[in-house]
């Protein structure tokens, strides 16, 4: 599965959320840092709702595509 996530760009560093995964956040110094803790970050966040037997969102398919200034979005793939 593939899950947007927006990555935001400021003076002291980076960070990121999945829109489709309330709470599954991360960051860090660097857009390449905040990149590798946000795929941990999905895998964790959805390993624990498989354990506790909660439903894994599916990935939207209308989130928006435009971003404003000092944000980006890029598509993680997480193999479930």
């Amino acid at each position: 599965m593939e899950y947007v996530v927006i990555f935001e760009v400021g003076e002291n560093g980076c960070s990121a959320y999945v829109p489709d995964l309330p709470g599954c956040i991360a960051a860090g110094d660097t857009k390449e840092e905040v990149k590798t803790l946000i795929a941990e970050a999905i895998d964790f966040h959805i390993t624990g709702l498989q354990e506790d037997g909660d439903v894994v969102p599916q990935p939207s398919l209308t989130l928006p595509v435009q971003t404003p200034p000092g944000q980006a979005s890029e598509l993680i793939t997480v193999p479930i």
